[in-house]
């Protein structure tokens, strides 16, 4: 042991002065205090000072506490996970199995299958082996014996697929392992130029500003306040949850009522829905807000579709600008003066674009994972590209258009399912800035259940692809500058839409579970857990408090990643479902200010008489009724969940590889693909979804 040099003692003796000094009470209840001179009391005490038997006792009996307290959570989670195998996979309680619409998603999972049977039939071979001591390719020195006489037919078996796989297995998946990690670094490179981007505006304080008072009138002779004319849009398609809420935020926004129009634009297919709607747009309209409800008969081209139809009306040449929002979205009062003003004296700007802000990102695991991703999205991909590019794609809400803008554009297409990036890109195409506003936030939902973020995904996936098949001619032969072109083509297209899901699908999905079944392929350290944790850390930053997430973060996109697979193969090769639309569910979950307004408003409205200026006797009669059938409205139905069979596939697989790996004592291979696994058997359990406190 080495020796202790401690020269407290020593530079005690000779740094002592003045008479130690003993004070002591006859009274029990104070404590004995020695001074041995005047700076001693002022001295700083030893943490290791005054630590008894009992008190370290105590602390080492916390410390036991949290352990086990953390090894009970570890074990429920985990019998509650094999209880929820046990029920929808084994007895199938109160779950339903996901349908594959198309012959393409029921190839992708016989393909899955493929891989899971052999994987299983190699697993078998190889523990055989490993119990019968065939470790040949483990030790270079190991002798193989040649004889027939000495080697069993089994033997000769695994000798000669031992042979075959180092010969002709191996190197396709070497080739197609080292095609997938050139990708990925191409696109974490990506990443990290996007945060480096967002990193030098936070630092030079970049941001779009208002100069002076936009709304003052330039005429000198007409002094005063001139507004523009601006025509509000709220699309939307049975939502019952929803629709009272955006109505009231949009009717509520600050802005001279002579000069706004609100549409809302209904095509549900529920009567009883419609006239919920009407009846909120016929309350507002005797207010006094120039609101008006649209109703389409025939709901062709979805979304744009109704877009479409309501431009098409003669009144709209009346207007300069239009905003749009969606159902569940919420605007603030001052939306319109905070976007509005930035068209002034900027003839180029087409679009003002604001951010989103969730009222529901912490009601699940699964809407905080997506407010991660979302985060990142707006804070460092959409801000980037709009301060330096003046250009992004639209997020198909919360946003303000300049009407001259889209017509020239060509208006709102039918074509494909994705008609805010498909306005956005020939917008660009045909000279027209973008602005992004990440100070400004809209309030809105993001989805709750697996079911509703899956078949969202999928249509965010696919139409990308599509739209890139129908405009590559026009971008190719535009008159915008050569490196705009190779920006479109190649980042915007085909970098963040098309390599993004490839890779990680085929990587980490397929590839790296086929190399613990062929060592000689096995995939380096860093493109398995360094790149991934950076690259995760990077996407969370924008979002600091989900930091806790990261682990489940990194795994779920990888798990995500079969479904945007998919989604992807079918828009890039016009596949059925490329433009199927599903109207995203919604819970209708409200703010903490909005329910405040809302309990301001009904005690208004309890201590004043209802009076219905220009309502007729068979308006009353129908808000009437309208009332007595949101009261007898049935309850709503339990959620059933739903068995997804590729997920659950992937799983066994990747399980199956875990185990693999056990055998040749690669720990972070087994630890990743456990943990990956068990994510996909989670996701395809329909878990994830599930309240979390």
């Amino acid at each position: 042991m080495a020796p202790r040099l401690d020269f407290s003692d020593w530079w005690g003796k000779d740094s002592k002065k003045g008479t130690p000094v003993v004070v002591k009470m006859e009274n029990p209840n104070y404590s004995v205090v020695e001074i041995n001179g005047p700076d001693s009391a002022f001295r700083p005490v030893e943490k290791n000072r005054g630590k008894n038997a009992k008190q370290v006792t105590w602390v080492l009996l916390l410390k036991a506490h949290r352990a086990v307290g953390c090894v009970a959570w570890l074990a429920t989670v985990f019998w509650s996970l094999l209880g929820a195998i046990k029920k929808r996979l084994i007895f199938r309680q109160g779950v339903a199995v996901a349908t594959e619409k198309l012959g393409k998603g029921k190839l992708v999972l016989k393909i899955i299958r493929v891989f899971l049977v052999t994987s299983l039939a190699i697993l078998a071979f190889e523990v055989l082996a490993y119990l019968k001591g065939w470790r040949y390719f483990e030790s270079a020195n190991l002798h193989i014996p040649r004889t027939l006489g000495l080697q069993g037919l089994l033997h000769m078996v695994y000798v000669a697929w031992l042979t075959f796989r180092a010969d002709y297995i191996a190197p396709v998946i070497q080739v197609l392992s080292q095609f997938c990690v050139v990708l990925f670094l191409i696109q974490s490179v990506d990443r990290l130029v996007l945060c480096l981007g967002c990193f030098w505006i936070k630092f030079k304080k970049i941001k779009p500003r208002i100069d002076g008072d936009p709304f003052k009138s330039d005429d000198v002779e007409a002094p005063g306040y001139e507004y523009p004319m601006v025509l509000v849009q709220i699309p939307m398609c049975n939502e019952r949850e929803v629709y009272e809420q955006s109505i009231s935020a949009v009717c509520q926004m600050d802005w001279p009522k002579d000069r706004i129009l609100i549409q809302v634009l209904d095509d549900s297919n529920d009567e009883s829905i419609q006239w919920l709607i009407k009846a909120e747009v016929t309350k507002w309209n005797q207010k006094g807000v120039n609101i008006i409800y649209r109703h389409r008969l025939i709901r062709t081209g979805y979304k744009a579709g109704n877009l479409k139809s309501a431009m098409s009306c003669d009144y709209i040449k009346d207007y300069e600008f239009v905003a749009i929002f969606d159902a569940d979205f919420q605007p603030n009062p001052d939306f319109l003066k905070l976007t509005v003003p930035h068209f002034k004296n900027n003839p180029e700007l087409g679009l003002v674009q604001a951010r989103w802000a969730f009222v529901n990102k912490d009601e699940n695991l699964l809407t905080r994972l997506q407010n991660i991703n979302l985060c990142f999205h707006f804070e460092v991909e959409q801000q980037v590209n709009g301060a330096f590019l003046n250009f992004f794609g639209f997020n198909g809400t919360a946003g303000v258009w300049r009407i001259k803008a889209l017509e020239e554009s060509g208006g709102w297409l039918e074509r494909t399912t994705v008609e805010d990036m498909d306005i956005a890109v020939r917008a660009h195409l045909n000279g027209w800035k973008f602005i992004f506003l990440n100070d400004v936030k809209v309030l809105c939902e993001v989805p709750e259940s697996y079911e509703a973020y899956r078949k969202q995904q999928h249509r965010w996936h696919s139409g990308p692809m599509q739209l890139f098949r129908l405009c590559l001619p026009a971008i190719i032969t535009s008159k915008i500058a050569l490196w705009k072109k190779a920006n479109l083509i190649f980042l915007f297209f085909l970098l963040r839409k098309l390599i993004l899901p490839f890779y990680s699908f085929t990587l980490f999905c397929i590839i790296l579970p086929l190399t613990m079944f062929v060592p000689e392929a096995e995939l380096p350290m860093w493109v398995i857990c360094y790149v991934p944790v950076v690259m995760s850390f990077l996407n969370i930053l924008p979002d600091p408090k989900s930091f806790p997430f990261i682990v489940p973060y990194l795994l779920f996109e990888n798990t995500m990643s079969v479904t945007k697979f998919n989604a992807m193969v079918s828009g890039l090769f016009q596949l059925g479902s490329s433009y199927e639309w599903v109207v995203t569910k919604k819970a209708g979950r409200s703010s903490e200010s909005d329910l405040l307004a809302a309990a301001e408003r009904d005690s208004k409205t309890m201590n004043q008489p209802q009076i219905c200026r220009g309502a007729s006797e068979t308006e009353l009669g129908l808000l009437n009724q309208l009332k007595e059938q949101k009261e007898a409205a049935p309850k709503p139905v339990k959620k059933v969940n739903k068995i997804y069979r590729k997920e659950l596939a992937l799983a066994f697989l990747l399980l199956t590889a875990s185990v693999r790996s056990l055998l040749s004592a690669q720990g972070v291979h087994f630890y990743f693909l456990l943990f990956q696994g068990v994510t996909f058997l989670v996701v395809g359990l329909d878990l994830i979804g599930e309240q979390i406190s």
